[in-house]
């Protein structure tokens, strides 16, 4: 009989078809997801053209959603970590595709925004356990590059809606590029046999069988059986409420600085992919103009976020969050300048890197933050409170468009919120994560 520790067993592989297979699956399911989610921006100005609604009208019909979604990571958060990722993940492409494809068929905006509220909530519950999947199977030395790489895929989403728009509009409607979004619902038979299970909840419910099935996945060649003894490293034993233990071991100030910093990331985030495209168009580009802009803060959120992953796992996901926000910053007050349409394209490229691709690194710096049978909890909850300025940003910039504020303000508006998350990651408490205290202390034999 063998001792095997499944965590420093998964920390030193290499990358391999295991991870490629995973990674692919989570990217696709991330990609319908923000694609669902970034659709509303580029439809927005011919639903309010359609049903005859103001801006403030319209940034509540993203806010819907929002709420929903903060719904949905605060529940199905913890709920994965009680009951399995895989399960969850998959229960939640359904509710999304579903509602949202339905949302295609309204007629008018409370019916539309009751839906888009549904879908979010499948929406919100897929992130934080996508993540907290990627985080729990990569190898150590690439952890924060391969969740980003994945998350990024939210970003794509938003490209292909931009995309999507540009081409369905003016051939069919708002309608055509709301059923595009059904897609997922075909592959999910594919995706439960390609997604893996959490290891720790085979080891929540002591399944030897399927955790040495599991690791022989990952690695063919050590052959492990049910006869193998299988060690993992965990931090609590008690099987209280897991949102509290987010603010037990010291980590109750990092974990509400968390909140603040992606509660204002959230709000910049949501607020310019939902209005970018009327901002612009009302400062006087024309329609398709305006969805290029939007394919560029998308495209740059994607750069950036493949970007500082690999930069996190070199120098530290701290520093490059605090060196993100500044830069984000720094490009949306420049934005503010009206610059020449050069510099216009390339501040919004970086702003994108700045903002959505920070948020994307937040992710996967929150889910290393805190140990493994908690990390749903734990991101789930930081997307979810966050998700409070992800419904207050559209809002904002209904406010914002409906007061007719020169194009200054409107982007000094999104900037300061950069400055109060690089503060809020500033003050958080590393030497409390999971990888200073507990790791390795307290050991889970599964028999």
């Amino acid at each position: 009989m063998r001792k095997v520790n499944v965590n420093t067993f998964i920390d030193n592989q290499k990358f391999n078809r295991f991870h490629l297979i995973l990674i692919i699956s989570c990217l696709f399911i991330i990609i319908c997801d923000g694609y669902d989610m970034f659709m509303l921006g580029a439809i927005l100005p011919s639903l309010m053209q359609d049903w005859g609604i103001n801006p403030v009208e319209a940034g509540k019909l993203s806010s819907y959603a929002l709420f929903g979604m903060m719904l949905g990571a605060l529940i199905f958060g913890p709920l994965a970590d009680r009951m399995g990722r895989k399960n969850v993940i998959l229960a939640c492409c359904a509710i999304f595709t579903i509602f949202t494809f339905t949302s295609g068929f309204s007629n008018g905006p409370e019916s539309f925004g009751f839906q888009r509220f549904l879908a979010g909530l499948g929406l919100g519950g897929v992130m934080p356990n996508l993540i907290a999947l990627v985080t729990e199977y990569a190898p150590k030395k690439y952890r924060s590059t391969l969740v980003s790489i994945m998350f990024s895929g939210h970003a794509a989403g938003g490209v292909a809606a931009s995309l999507g728009a540009l081409y369905l509009l003016p051939l069919f409607s708002w309608r055509a590029v709301v059923w595009v979004a059904a897609t997922p619902i075909l592959f999910i038979p594919i995706l439960y046999k390609t997604l893996p299970e959490s290891f720790g909840y085979y080891v929540l419910k002591n399944k030897k069988e399927k955790l040495a099935q599991l690791l022989n996945r990952i690695d063919g060649a050590s052959q492990y059986s049910s006869t193998d003894e299988f060690i993992t490293e965990i931090v609590s034993k008690d099987s209280t409420f897991t949102v509290r233990k987010l603010f037990s071991e010291k980590r109750a100030f990092s974990t509400i600085m968390f909140w603040v910093a992606a509660f204002m990331c959230l709000l910049v985030m949501y607020g310019l992919s939902t209005w970018l495209p009327k901002l612009m168009q009302a400062s006087g580009f024309p329609i398709g103009s305006s969805l290029t802009f939007l394919i560029t803060l998308n495209v740059g959120a994607i750069v950036g976020a493949i970007f500082g992953g690999k930069l996190a796992d070199r120098f530290g996901s701290r520093l490059v969050l605090l060196s993100f926000f500044i830069t984000g910053f720094l490009a949306l007050t420049l934005l503010s300048f009206k610059p020449n349409m050069f510099l216009l394209y390339l501040l919004l490229f970086i702003a994108g890197g700045a903002t959505t691709g920070t948020q994307i690194i937040m992710n996967a710096y929150v889910s290393q933050y805190y140990p493994n049978e908690i990390r749903s909890t734990g991101v789930g909850w930081e997307l979810g409170i966050g998700r409070i300025g992800g419904i207050l940003g559209p809002t904002l910039g209904g406010i914002l468009l409906s007061s007719q504020l020169p194009l200054q303000v409107n982007f000094l508006a999104f900037a300061i919120p950069c400055i109060i998350s690089a503060i809020a990651i500033l003050l958080v408490r590393e030497k409390y994560s999971s990888q200073s205290i507990g790791a390795g202390k307290n050991l889970k034999v599964v028999s």
